[in-house]
């Protein structure tokens, strides 16, 4: 990425989000649209899709700085923006060539949005529980469910469905479902704890009919898989930009606190502690870059969908949620001592940062999920493994 993108990104993070913390903090009546038209106007949505179609074709180790940057300003907001990178991904490595110009194309030239929609209230991280049923027909898929937690679901474009074939259960299916679809009611909007100025939904699927075409090729839980790793690396990204937000935020309470004959910043003590989140800053981000190099090098083959669909959830990406959340999360404990009693209250951002950066260890695979996953795919023999 040019330093030139970066800045825009950085500038637009200044002038639109930094000291508007309290805005993104609370459970406002309508999502920022204005904002996020703004952020289009500036050339800078959809920042991977290619040039030619509206975008900036960037990769996604070129998007790590980038998503970090929005995650300084406010998470909710980056959370928003980065999330139509998976459903782009899924559609075009996974769907027809129609169903890209269809869809993906206009949503990427509007600065629109997409959700995926996975997650039930009996199948958390346990997909094979899932029990929306697609029943395929002779020119239609019709959708039968509730689906329990989807980012952007009633503002999206169009939703990615993961269901099971209601003539094979054992056979999962991912379907595009444009979000005018008949039958698909939004039922309720999740009262979130924390990123706030992002939207998650439940929603029911009552018959809802679309195109045979609109159900993309290969084990929907796969082509899942495939796209949230693109997620997990850059939600280990935006802890990245929390993370550093919380260290200016320290350093500029440590510049005007006074201890003993001098200020907080003379300590010891908090030199030390700030030297040790700085280093889990650096390693995060490196190991952020790591992945987000070893998924694009994947999707610059010309069999990137085959490998894709056989390797399904990448160590890389899993590992890379996990460590960044974990580190994110002790980070955000520490600095939240160094403020006393204001880092509990809501005077300052840090309780607000706090609350952001708890979101990394849950969303899309909460951590002891992932070891289990990490432990079956990778630790135990071959001959064991899932």
């Amino acid at each position: 990425m040019s330093d030139s993108v970066l800045e825009r990104v950085r500038s637009f993070t200044r002038r639109e989000l930094l000291g508007h913390y309290a805005d993104f903090d609370t459970l406002a009546d309508r999502p920022p649209f204005d904002l996020y038209r703004r952020f289009h106007q500036a050339g800078l949505s959809h920042w991977w899709a290619p040039r030619p179609d509206g975008g900036l074709g960037l990769g996604l180790e070129q998007s790590v700085d980038l998503v970090s940057e929005l995650a300084y300003g406010d998470l909710g907001v980056a959370f928003t923006l980065l999330t139509p990178w998976t459903g782009s991904l899924m559609v075009s490595q996974f769907g027809t060539p129609e169903l890209v110009k269809r869809h993906v194309l206009p949503m990427a030239a509007a600065g629109g949005f997409c959700a995926i929609a996975g997650s039930e209230h009996e199948a958390g991280s346990e997909l094979a529980r899932i029990a929306t049923r697609a029943e395929l027909r002779d020119d239609t898929a019709v959708l039968n469910g509730v689906k329990a937690f989807s980012t952007n679901a009633d503002f999206a474009d169009f939703l990615l469905v993961i269901c099971r074939d209601a003539d094979d259960e054992a056979t999962f299916r991912t379907v595009l479902v444009p979000r005018d679809t008949p039958g698909l009611r939004i039922t309720k909007r999740w009262p979130v704890i924390g990123m706030r100025a992002s939207w998650t939904y439940e929603f029911v699927l009552e018959d809802c009919e679309v195109p045979v075409g609109h159900v993309l090729s290969g084990n929907g839980v796969r082509i899942l898989e495939a796209g949230i790793n693109a997620l997990r690396i850059l939600i280990g990204a935006t802890t990245v930009g929390i993370a550093r937000r919380i260290r200016d935020l320290c350093m500029d309470y440590a510049a005007t606190k006074p201890l003993g004959a001098g200020t907080l910043l003379d300590n010891d003590v908090f030199g030390a502690k700030l030297g040790q989140m700085e280093m889990e800053i650096v390693v995060m981000r490196h190991q952020c870059i790591a992945a987000a190099r070893e998924l694009d090098d994947i999707l610059a083959r010309p069999d990137a969908a085959e490998v894709l669909l056989r390797r399904g959830t990448l160590r890389s990406a899993v590992v890379t949620k996990m460590h960044c959340g974990q580190a994110g999360w002790r980070i955000a404990s520490v600095a939240s001592e160094m403020f006393g009693g204001l880092g509990y209250t809501s005077e300052l951002p840090m309780g607000k940062l706090l609350r952001d950066m708890r979101y990394a260890s849950l969303l899309d695979g909460g951590d002891d999920v992932l070891r289990q996953l990490v432990y079956t795919r990778y630790v135990v023999p071959p001959k064991r493994r899932i």
